[in-house]
Parts: C-alpha cells; structure tokens; sequence
C-alpha cells in the first residue's frame, strides 16, 4: 500500500522553524517524509534527523529522503536525547512534532486502526506491545470507562465499558469490526445518525496503546532540551487535549516571575526560558482545508528558546 502523506500546515510550520541552510533540524515524527523533505530541501551544509516509531514509516521515510542531508532512525520522539546522543549531536536548531496517527496508519486497514474496515484490533504504531485487543479484553468495566471518557471524551463510556464486557464474556472482542458493532449497540439512534460513533473510543484506545499523551508530554521536554539557544520547537496538534498540553507547557517555558502579585520585589528569580512565537494557535486556511480535510482540527504552536 502506497504510503500516502499529505503535510499539513507545511509552510506555517517551515516559516515557524525559522531554518537556517547549515541548521540541524529534527522531525520528531516523519510518518511519510512530507515536512522531512521540505525541511531537507532547504539544508545546505545543514543536516535533518527523522524520527519515527513505525518500521513502515521508517521504511518510507529512508527512501524518499535518499539523496538529502537527512539521517532516519526508529525511535520514539520522547526518546529524542538518546538518539541524538547515538549520532553525537549535542543540540540542535529546530524541532517540529506532527502528533498522532498518520493517514497512512488510518488508511491501512490491517494495523487495525480504523473502523471503516474489518481487520484484527490492533492499533500499535510501533508494532510491538500491547494492543487494543489486549486492553479491551483484560480490563474492568472503570478502567475501560476512564479510557474512553478521559482520551475519547465520550458521554456515553460507561454504557460502551459495560457491553464491552458483557460481549467479551460469549467471545474474546478481536477485531475493528466486532467493537464496532458493540459501540453502535451502546449509544442512542439518534448519536448513530449524526456518524460513526465509533470514532471517539477508536481515539481513546489508540491514545492508550500507544501512550500518546505521556509521549507527548516527555517529547516537549525532550526537544526543549535538545534545543540551541534561538532554535525553535513547532507541534501539531490534531484535538483538544493534545493542544491543551502544548499550549500548557508552551506557557509554563515563556513565564518568568511566578511571585504573588502582591510581593512588590521578586524573590523566586524565576526567568522565562522561552518567547511565544505564536501567542494563538495557527490553523489551516480555505484552499488547505478543501485540498486536506485531515487539516481542519490541525493546530500549530511554535516557540523559540531563549
């Protein structure tokens, strides 16, 4: 299958990296080499890293760089320091992370990511570890209900928890399109005739398989400390409560004095380790968002180390 990539927000974000010709730049998540390449094209004495958890995307990456000044390695981007220190790079000058699943991940029915197609339940971008399967067939009806209500943000957890659990006790639940089905029997007709609702417990147990947010949150500190001084660190986020971390962070690195307003002279010495380059979210314009629908939760926040 073709590993099909569309970049999204790829200008706003090579403008919010600011690259310099003989730069090192590392792409956190490479998916299909779409930013990857843009950013390598634009290296002249420069050099790019392209880190990605999937073999396949790992795969692809390699060949559509080959030619560019740009080395791929597996590894997760929360692992970013170890890698780095592998290939002896000390710091670098800009950093970008495209969070979550890729269209590839999404349109390739066998990883076990989608509910359109019937395929084994797995979910895992890395391709080892514990699957979806694994979860939805070993945990209690709370554990799968947090699951569901805290990364799925779905009203009705607790009912799709419970059938869970009643139908893995006729059958171990295996497959995309059984948990489908479980789900469309756990909401309201009219929830069904609004689309799919499957799609926000497919999130959540794709975000805990694969511990999204806990790499999220590691990555961010990882590149901030990768990063030269004046180097950039741009992330694209695709739902609320992946931006919620970023902009969170993003604000702690820009807050200086943290002193009760009512302590005329500062006493905790706190300096502000980074500048907001983007004060609000960017978001995908008219002609991106009718070439890439993908773009229309897409959300880019950059900021620089000072």
């Amino acid at each position: 299958m073709e590993f099909s990539h569309i970049p999204v927000l790829l200008n706003e974000t090579l403008c919010g990296l600011n690259i310099k010709p003989d730069g090192i730049y590392v792409d956190g998540t490479a998916g299909g080499a779409g930013h990857s390449k843009e950013i390598a094209k634009k290296l002249k004495g420069g050099r790019l890293i392209a880190l990605d958890r999937d073999p396949d995307a790992v795969k692809v990456a390699t060949e559509r760089l080959a030619g560019l000044p740009a080395t791929v390695v597996k590894s997760n981007y929360r692992d970013m320091r170890t890698a780095l220190d592998e290939l002896n790079i000390p710091l670098v000058d800009g950093i970008m992370l495209d969070i979550g699943v890729s269209s590839f991940q999404l349109d390739n029915g066998e990883r076990g990511f989608s509910f359109h197609e019937d395929a084994p339940l797995d979910m895992r971008m890395s391709k080892e570890g514990t699957t979806a399967a694994d979860l939805v067939n070993s945990l209690d009806v709370y554990e799968l209900t947090n699951i569901i209500r805290d990364y799925g943000e779905e009203k009705f957890a607790f009912k799709i928890a419970n059938n869970i659990v009643s139908a893995r006790n006729d059958a171990p639940i295996l497959t995309t399109g059984r948990l489908a089905e479980i789900i469309a029997s756990s909401v309201p007709a009219a929830v069904r005739r609004q689309g799919n609702p499957s799609r926000k417990t497919f999130q959540a147990l794709r975000i805990a398989v694969n511990d999204e947010l806990g790499a999220l949150k590691d990555g961010i500190d990882a590149a901030w400390n990768c990063l030269n001084k004046g180097g950039r660190l741009a992330i694209i986020t695709f739902h609320s409560l992946e931006d919620r971390i970023v902009k969170n962070k993003f604000k702690e690195y820009a807050t200086g004095c943290t002193c009760p307003p009512d302590i005329p002279v500062c006493i905790c010495g706190k300096k502000p380790e980074g500048k907001l380059i983007t004060n609000k979210p960017i978001v995908a314009g008219e002609e991106e968002l009718n070439l890439n629908l993908r773009s229309r939760s897409a959300k880019l926040r950059v900021i620089e180390k000072l």
